[in-house]
């Protein structure tokens, strides 16, 4: 019976399929095309049910297996928000701080502007008044040396010298006068020239009228004693002769008879 089978399976016409009457046969018939279709029917209804069953997946392709506020890139997110919020805060804190700053720094320009108008109103405050105390000081200083001056004019006026002796001291005490002038004007001291000029009781001093038709009413005919100036402020007023009105001579030929009566 082992040559039997050892036969059997060396022969090439043995095809090695169990022959349709066997038993092999009769229990593991072929399937039929209807049933391959409805196994493949269950495989693509088993895959669409996983697909529904799976979880969202994020816009990155990532699924999701919880919320959003569990995942953990939220959990990753929440200290970036509370640095975030806390430096809008010191940004806001500092905005302010800046505002108060600016308002301060405004408001100390304002006072440095104020003390500096302060300081120079004060400042030619106190330069006018030097000006006025030093002229004030050279008035004083001045006005007793004046007599002197109208002495040397008076001496020039009325001694006439004879001789050389005479003449030589004449013109000694002109150089005194001469120097004493110059340094007087150096000074910024100058007389006034008051003939024919209008009275003004701010520069002259009336010692005199006289009537006349020559000169007009008020005009100065003659200057008694000089008057000096110093810069805009007078040491000595001019002592002057003032002319007046004259006598009405029509009045007298109206009335012919007037002296009679």
């Amino acid at each position: 019976m082992i040559d039997e089978e050892k036969q059997q399976d060396r022969d090439p016409n043995s095809t090695g399929e169990t022959p349709e009457g066997s038993p092999m046969a009769s229990e593991n018939p072929p399937a039929p095309a209807n049933e391959a279709a409805d196994w493949e029917l269950e495989l693509a209804r088993a895959y669409q049910s996983a697909q529904a069953d799976r979880p969202p997946a994020n816009a990155s392709g990532d699924t999701i297996t919880g919320s959003s506020t569990n995942s953990p890139t939220a959990d990753a997110a929440e200290p970036w928000k509370k640095e975030l919020a806390q430096a809008n805060d010191e940004k806001e804190a500092l905005k302010t701080q800046l505002q108060a700053a600016s308002a301060q720094l405004e408001e100390l320009k304002n006072q440095n502007l104020r003390l500096a108008a302060d300081f120079e109103n004060f400042r030619r405050r106190t330069q006018k008044e030097k000006e006025e105390l030093d002229l004030q000081a050279r008035c004083l200083t001045i006005k007793p040396l004046l007599p002197v001056i109208d002495n040397f004019e008076r001496a020039r006026s009325h001694i006439k010298p004879q001789t050389d002796g005479e003449m030589n001291i004449h013109k000694s005490y002109q150089s005194v006068y001469k120097q004493m002038v110059d340094s007087l004007k150096q000074i910024g001291v100058s007389p006034m020239r008051p003939e024919g000029e209008q009275f003004d009781p701010n520069l002259h001093e009336a010692l005199l009228s006289e009537p006349t038709e020559e000169h007009e009413e008020g005009t100065i005919i003659q200057e008694l004693e000089r008057g000096y100036i110093l810069g805009d402020r007078v040491l000595r007023h001019a002592k002057v002769k003032v002319a007046a009105a004259g006598l009405s001579v029509v009045a007298s030929d109206e009335n012919p008879d007037s002296s009679e009566s």
